[in-house]
C-alpha cells in the first residue's frame, strides 16, 4: 500500500500553526523566534515580527510559522529574507524526506488583499521550485490566486496540480486543462457541503464527468469526498469511507481518491492514532492519495500499524461510530493506556 499511495504534502501552508509553548519557540517576551536546523546542521532562528506578536493568533498561543517565513522571505531586509527562505527550505526538505509526491502551497491567510495574496503565491511557487523538483499543488479558495500560482510554475518543469475544483467553481477545471495540471475535485455542492454518502457520490461524479469532458485524463483526477471531524458527528467518517467505496466502484482503478485525512481527528487528543487508523481504513475503502502532513503522519507508520493493538481497536471504534462521543478512546488516553 505504501508504494502506491500518493502523498500531497500540506505543510507549506500559511495556515500552519505552532503553539507558543512548543520547544521550537525560543526566547523571552518580545524576543520570540522559531528555532530550526539549517542545511549545514546549525540551529537558525526565525524571529517572530512585532506585527505578528500584536495579533490575536499570537495572543491566543498560535504562531503561524509558514506565514512568518513567507513575510520574511518577501521582505526588503536581506538577512531576514535569507532566514525566511532557509525556513521554507527546511519545511520542503522534511516533506521530501518523508516521501511527499506533491507539495501543496496555500497563501490565503497571508493577507485579506488579493494583490498581496497573489504576490505571496508567485514568490512561494518560485522559491519552492528552486528548492525542490517535486511537482506543486496550487491550493486556494480563490481562482485568481490559483491562476497566479500556475503561471509562476516553470515551463518544462514537473506538471502541477490544482487544488481544488468543485461544482461552485467549475472554472478551476479550465485552469487545470489549460495548465496541463492534475486536479483535485471535491464533493461540495453548488451551494454547500454534502449531507451524506449519496450527496458526495453524486456531486463528485458530476465533477469527474465535467473533468473528462474537458479531456482531463482519469489518472490526473483526484476525488476528495470531503472528510469532516468525528468529534462533531460520529457518522462523518462513515460518510467519507462509504463515498470512497462507491466512487471506486463507479470510476474504476485509474482515477485517484484522496482527501484531507487529518480533518477527521480535529478536536480529539492523541490525534496520531485516529489519523493512522483512518488512513488505513481509507486505503481499504479505495483511497490512493491523501492531502496530509507526511512528517507527523507518515503513511508507512499507518500501514505498519497492527490492527490488534488497543490504540487501533479504540480508534477504529471511534471512526466506525461505535464509541459514542469518543468516551472509551479519550478515557484510555487519560489513563495513559494509549
Amino acid at each position: 500500500m505504501d508504494d502506491r499511495f500518493i502523498v500531497i504534502g500540506e505543510n507549506t501552508h500559511a495556515t500552519r500553526v505552532l503553539m507558543r509553548k512548543s520547544p521550537r519557540i525560543v526566547g523571552g517576551e518580545g524576543q520570540e523566534a522559531i528555532a530550526f536546523p539549517g542545511e549545514d546542521g546549525t540551529t537558525l532562528h526565525l524571529p517572530v515580527p512585532d506585527a505578528v506578536r500584536r495579533g490575536q493568533d499570537f495572543e491566543e498561543g498560535r504562531v503561524k510559522h509558514i506565514r512568518i517565513a513567507i513575510l520574511a522571505g518577501m521582505g526588503s531586509d536581506p538577512a531576514a529574507a535569507r532566514l525566511g527562505r532557509a525556513y521554507i527550505t527546511h519545511v520542503v526538505r522534511a516533506q521530501e524526506a518523508a516521501g511527499a509526491h506533491f507539495l501543496d502551497l496555500n497563501v490565503d491567510e497571508m493577507s485579506i488583499r488579493l494583490d498581496r495574496q497573489q504576490a505571496a503565491m508567485d514568490w512561494l511557487v518560485r522559491c519552492v521550485q528552486e528548492i525542490s523538483r517535486l511537482p506543486l499543488s496550487v491550493d486556494s479558495s480563490n481562482l485568481e490566486i490559483i491562476a497566479t500560482g500556475l503561471a509562476a510554475c516553470a515551463p518544462g518543469g514537473p506538471r502541477p496540480m490544482v487544488n481544488s475544483a468543485s461544482l461552485e467553481r467549475l472554472e478551476a477545471l479550465d485552469l487545470a486543462r489549460d495548465g496541463r495540471a492534475a486536479v483535485v475535485v471535491t464533493a461540495a455542492g453548488e451551494k454547500g457541503m454534502p449531507a451524506g454518502i449519496d450527496d458526495r457520490v453524486a456531486n463528485a461524479s458530476r465533477m469527474v464527468e465535467a473533468a473528462l469532458a474537458r479531456a482531463i485524463p482519469p489518472a490526473d483526477i483526484h476525488i476528495d469526498p470531503l472528510i469532516f471531524p468525528v468529534s462533531v458527528d460520529a457518522s462523518f467518517p462513515g460518510h467519507a469511507l462509504g463515498a470512497m467505496r462507491a466512487l471506486r466502484d463507479r470510476w474504476g482503478p485509474e482515477i485517484h481518491i484522496t482527501g484531507g485525512f487529518s480533518n477527521v481527528s480535529f478536536g480529539i487528543p492523541y490525534r496520531r492514532a485516529i489519523n493512522d487508523a483512518f488512513l488505513r481504513m481509507a486505503v481499504e475503502a479505495g483511497a490512493s492519495s491523501g492531502i496530509i502532513d507526511p512528517v507527523m503522519n507518515p503513511p508507512s507508520r499507518a500501514f505498519g500499524m497492527q490492527p490488534d493493538t488497543l490504540a487501533y481497536r479504540l480508534a477504529e471504534d471511534v471512526l466506525a461510530g461505535r464509541d459514542e462521543h469518543c468516551r472509551a478512546y479519550i478515557g484510555a488516553w487519560r489513563r495513559k493506556e494509549i
